[in-house]
């Protein structure tokens, strides 16, 4: 795994490059919203209309079961959390892909109610802080994060969102599921290649779908025979228990939707988020300072760089029935967006909100989301971002970026976005 973990592989330009992705994707955006997204706000905390449109931005769909619906945007605190906290009204189903056997594709993103709870309680006992402090941490943070600093070690200057931050997830994850180490890059790569929106054929596509699930399924097939201490072997394991159901054994697919879930966004979510927290106290150096002289205060400089910049800044859910929200009807069958980022900005929760002071008093901030979708991995994220600057400041207590590079800027997509790249200097 060491090997592989610190090779020079050009996948790693290819897959962890946000501006990149984004193109991919189509949903790049060239400018700053938040001044817009401000006005909005200031008018009305719920708009009808797409956000994309009422920005002025190009169209693009994020989940192909919202196409051609009715939009709504919200964009405060209060009506984000009012949302999040009504599944009955406000459903995960949009998140459903459509495919001949209507089979559930993303697993927990598209459930609600008894069997969401059944599902995820299969799961998240493996994600709760006590396993993210000691399993994750002490069977594989540690040893990744000591690793990747050694590696950088050797030189004065380092890429950050190359050299570190795309690292430390993908190969924590790809462990925790108990894959090889030299399949991390190669299912990660597979799998946007199979829901790439551009450049990729459809073939390709379908092709790159078959290699994401032979991965899986041959792993599940194998630990089904000889169990180890992996998620995958948990899963095994695991009872599923719904309401008024005998438990049973989760199904080769049921396991395979939740692995992948648990890759993608572990392998790219936290991606993102470590160099948003890194570049945030990067600019900031008077903070990054205090970080650095009293690490007490990571936790809250983590939380901080969550609240000012989330990497996922737009979650949709379904309208299930005709309703009011705050001054706005909306219609059954229609797609609600709710503005994580924007509400993290919002004037009547946070003062100066564009800024980002990691000594605010502590508030609960969107970038995981709320209630009962709230993001099964943050806590493994938290202590992977943790771990990963706490290294960081005592290996190069110098770090600085780099003057003779490009400046690093926020970059992506409406719905995903992080920092262009991170060239520091380390001594």
């Amino acid at each position: 795994m060491s090997d592989v973990l610190l090779a020079e592989d050009p996948l790693y330009e290819e897959l962890y490059d946000v501006r990149r992705e984004a193109e991919a994707v189509g949903n790049l955006i060239e400018r700053d919203v938040m001044p817009d997204i401000h006005a909005l706000r200031a008018k009305a905390p719920v708009h009808k209309g797409k956000l994309r449109d009422l920005l002025g931005l190009p169209h693009h769909d994020r989940h192909i079961y919202a196409a051609g619906r009715q939009h709504y945007t919200v964009l405060g605190y209060e009506a984000c959390e009012a949302a999040f906290r009504d599944p009955k009204t406000f459903s995960s189903l949009v998140s459903h892909h459509p495919n001949p056997a209507s089979e559930m594709t993303m697993g927990l993103l598209e459930m609600d109610g008894p069997m969401h709870r059944a599902y995820r309680r299969t799961i998240q006992p493996k994600f709760l802080m006590p396993e993210a402090l000691g399993w994750w941490r002490q069977r594989i943070i540690g040893w990744i994060v000591e690793a990747l600093i050694q590696r950088m070690g050797r030189g004065d200057r380092a890429e950050l969102n190359l050299d570190y931050c795309a690292r430390i997830p993908v190969y924590t994850i790809t462990t925790a599921i108990g894959l090889d180490g030299d399949e991390a890059l190669r299912f990660r790569n597979a799998y946007l290649r199979s829901g790439a929106a551009r450049g990729v054929s459809m073939e390709e596509r379908i092709e790159a779908g078959k290699t994401v699930e032979s991965l899986l399924l041959g792993l599940i097939e194998a630990r089904r025979r000889e169990p180890q201490d992996d998620l995958v072997s948990f899963l095994v394991s695991t009872r599923l228990m719904m309401p008024g159901a005998e438990p049973r054994a989760l199904t080769d697919r049921e396991i395979m939707t939740h692995a992948k879930l648990v890759m993608v966004a572990g392998g790219g979510t936290s991606w993102r988020q470590m160099g948003i927290a890194l570049w945030a106290l990067l600019i900031h150096r008077d903070q990054f300072e205090e970080v650095k002289a009293d690490r007490s205060l990571v936790d809250q400089a983590i939380e901080e760089s969550l609240r000012w910049n989330p990497t996922a800044p737009v979650f949709s859910r379904l309208v299930m029935r005709d309703t009011e929200f705050y001054g706005v009807e909306m219609r059954e069958g229609g797609v609600i967006e709710l503005g994580l980022g924007a509400a993290n900005r919002d004037p009547a929760r946070w003062d100066n909100p564009d800024a980002y002071d990691l000594h605010r008093p502590f508030l609960t901030n969107m970038a995981f989301g709320l209630g009962t979708h709230r993001c099964l991995g943050m806590n493994v994220a938290r202590v992977e971002i943790a771990v990963g600057v706490n290294a960081l400041l005592d290996a190069f207590p110098k770090l600085r970026l780099d003057p003779d590079a490009e400046a690093p800027f926020m970059t992506g997509g409406l719905e995903q976005q992080g920092i262009s790249g991170l060239p520091v200097l380390l001594s």
